[in-house]
């Protein structure tokens, strides 16, 4: 089986393109990532200064109090929403990723099946308990990649729900705090 310089040419170009296009999309999620940064920072300068000077006009202590404990549910909420979006911003860009990884691993598997099968085709006469064999191992990995595939996926989905639930107790664990003060 020999690759002829087109194809191999073709192949090449093929990673490249893939390669670019994973970097793209890696340069994207990051620019979201310093672009809620930024937005994070100036809201939490913002609020802090505004948190200042509202301490600073407090008549007493009690108002003091008031507005330290009015603070923490607001706060929790907001960390919560950040939270959620930097999990967005990363599970958008793993799938981006896993879209595209599932897509080249399936364009190799199938160049892969075809020189295999030509392979076969071509095998010497007394070979077919070894050509047997190499069929059924490769029945057995594609098998099992796919099974890690759908095992991943489900871990990414319980991960997504887990992440889901401890948020809102979080929430629900500050309301509760600033609610008893």
């Amino acid at each position: 089986m020999n690759m002829t310089i087109d194809q191999m040419t073709a192949t090449s170009k093929s990673n490249l393109d893939a390669v670019i296009g994973l970097s793209n999309q890696s340069f994207a999620g990051f620019e979201k990532l310093v672009e809620l940064n930024m937005a994070a920072a100036k809201a939490i300068m913002t609020e802090s200064f505004d948190h200042a000077q509202a301490l600073l006009a407090a008549k007493d202590v009690q108002q003091v109090m008031a507005l330290q404990t009015g603070l923490v549910a607001p706060m929790a909420e907001k960390t919560a929403a950040y939270g959620r979006h930097v999990y967005g911003i990363a599970v958008e860009t793993s799938a981006e990723f896993t879209k595209a990884l599932e897509g080249k691993a399936a364009e190799n598997q199938k160049a892969f099946t075809q020189a295999f099968d030509s392979l076969v085709k071509n095998a010497p006469a007394g070979t077919e308990s070894a050509v047997a064999v190499l069929k059924s191992a490769l029945a057995s990995s594609q098998s099992a990649i796919e099974s890690a595939q759908n095992t991943a996926k489900k871990a990414l989905a319980l991960a997504e729900s887990n992440v889901s639930a401890v948020t809102e107790q979080a929430l629900s664990a500050a309301a509760a705090v600033s609610k008893q003060a």
